[in-house]
């Protein structure tokens, strides 16, 4: 048996070793993506770990405080700490600074203000000022009456402030009767309607909540409510606003809102207004939810850093699968050349110990053979 016999399984079972090896740590991170495309927090540090160390840290810090956002500088800073990166302890002190009591008093009341009269919410003393009309149902009936008025009058008025403001007077309903339990939904619609007077409502979440309230809102009994309200009492009109929200049809866009509150309870407005900037539809809002449950003020950092890898594999499942296929491939490869050459080193063993048997028969002198004769 030749030697190439042997060597060409051999060099087969070399190339798909080191075809392995190559792979190997593509491998283990789409088998791990894979297993971890419903784990938001798994997804999150993932992501975390490949972009994130101290010189990104105190760079992203720093910006943060220049465009003062010193909530996202704290929450950068909480990630490091987390990650235990060395952070400057001058810039540490910076940022604790600008996040203390007397820095963030100085910004609450006109916050609160700016919130409770027009609705906008930048932080918690703004959401707060939009939450308390909203509860008390002055901030969804100024929403509807003013965004139902410009359209009824043909000038720009925006549906989706209209279409929320009218499922937020059913929701309050539904606050009070249930005594609170509905208040993340509520806190959730206060926070949305503020992300789309300020600019910071995704445009696929924006037609993701507009399909909704198609379904949701009886536009027809709406405009009629609305358009009743220059010859009769506000309040009658607003009722008719209420009545015009088909309530057991809200139940996804009520998930999508109450998810919403969940992350502003953990994470702050701004985690909930950088979400809606970025999730695409209710599915991705649950799992922004989950990630601030897990992840709390860090959140706001972690989407800033990761983006939509930080909730959904960035990486098509297909070609996730793919790598684990020719990982599969390479190791049977490997194991039938291993196999096959292991086989015909055997061989060759076997055909090489018979040729020693014969040649010591042959060398053997025909004298010293004994004989076999029959006796005389």
């Amino acid at each position: 048996m030749s030697v190439a016999r042997i060597a060409v399984p051999l060099a087969l079972a070399d190339a798909s070793a080191f075809a392995a090896l190559a792979a190997a740590p593509r491998v283990f991170e789409a088998q791990f993506l894979l297993a971890a495309q419903d784990d938001p927090a798994a997804l999150a540090d993932h992501a975390v770990a490949r972009s994130f160390d101290a010189a990104v840290a105190a760079r992203e810090i720093d910006a943060a405080l220049a465009a003062n956002d010193p909530d996202l500088a704290m929450s950068f800073l909480a990630l490091a700490r987390e990650r235990n990166l060395p952070i400057d302890p001058a810039l540490a002190e910076k940022v604790e600074r600008a996040n203390a009591g007397v820095a963030i008093a100085a910004r609450s009341l006109g916050s609160f203000a700016r919130g409770l009269v027009a609705g906008e919410a930048e932080d918690v003393s703004g959401l707060a000022g939009t939450a308390v009309g909203d509860l008390f149902m002055l901030g969804d009936v100024r929403d509807a009456l003013r965004e139902g008025t410009r359209l009824a009058s043909g000038r720009d008025g925006d549906e989706l402030v209209l279409g929320l403001a009218c499922v937020g007077l059913a929701v309050t309903a539904g606050t009070y009767a249930t005594v609170g339990v509905a208040a993340p939904a509520r806190v959730g619609l206060t926070v949305v309607k503020a992300a789309r007077k300020t600019g910071r409502l995704g445009g696929a979440m924006a037609a993701w909540i507009n399909r909704s309230l198609r379904e949701v809102v009886d536009w027809t009994a709406l405009k009629r409510a609305i358009n009743s309200a220059s010859i009769a009492e506000p309040a009658a009109a607003m009722r008719g606003a209420r009545e015009a929200v088909r309530i057991e049809k809200a139940q996804e866009l009520v998930r999508l809102v109450g998810n919403v509150g969940r992350v502003q309870a953990r994470a702050g407005t701004r985690a909930a207004l950088d979400g809606l900037k970025l999730a695409e539809g209710s599915r991705d809002m649950s799992k922004i939810a989950r990630l601030a449950a897990a992840k709390g003020g860090k959140t706001r950092a972690i989407l800033k850093l990761a983006g939509r890898g930080a909730i959904v594999l960035t990486v098509g499942t297909f070609n996730l699968a793919t790598w684990l296929f020719w990982a599969i491939v390479t190791l049977l490869s490997f194991v039938s050349s291993l196999k096959r050459t292991t086989e015909r080193i055997t061989e060759r063993y076997c055909v090489r110990r018979k040729l020693r048997r014969v040649r010591r028969v042959l060398a053997v002198p025909d004298a010293l053979i004994p004989s076999q004769g029959i006796a005389a």
